[in-house]
């Protein structure tokens, strides 16, 4: 996706319009703090619908892998992505009723006539990232899984009989 991709929110939700693609990791610029490593491509589908409220919703799909900083030891870690993302589009946030607001199923936008396909892939993708990224099985730098846990206090002890 070299280009800027640019859709009408409303139209495309209610034209059930349809729309993939390749986006570059490097592209995904506010990213860039948390990866390891910027290259490759992510894939994205995003399918156009009406809901239940007769309001357009988007449905955004993306895949692919990413390469994280481990939060213990530093070191990178792949973070397999497979985002899927229900979006709904309203003209006025006090449209929405309480059993909505606390429906997790989807989220809710404003509506937008200049909806920029990538910054929407982009923000996806940075409330779908873990909040700290690290190895299953990493454990701190220098700190084996087998070493036995010395007290600092252990040399006190040692101290008792010297009076």
């Amino acid at each position: 996706m070299s280009r800027r991709v640019v859709i009408d929110s409303q139209v495309f939700g209610r034209e059930g319009g349809s729309l993939q693609g390749e986006l570059p990791v490097e592209s995904l610029r506010r990213l860039h703090d948390l990866l390891t490593d910027t290259a490759g491509r992510l894939v994205y589908r995003i399918a156009g619908a009406v809901g239940s409220s007769n309001r357009p919703q988007l449905l955004v799909e993306v895949d692919g892998v990413l390469s994280l900083c481990c939060q213990r030891c530093l070191e990178p870690v792949e973070y397999p992505l497979e985002l899927r993302s229900l979006l709904e589009f309203v003209e006025h946030e006090g449209d929405l009723t309480q059993d909505e607001l606390e429906d997790d199923s989807r989220d809710f936008l404003p509506q937008a006539k200049e909806l920029d396909v990538a910054v929407l892939i982009e923000d996806e993708i940075l409330l779908a990232l873990p909040p700290v990224a690290r190895h299953e099985d990493c454990v701190l730098p220098g700190g084996g899984q087998d070493s036995a846990k010395v007290s600092p206090f252990s040399v006190l002890a040692g101290l008792h009989g010297k009076a």
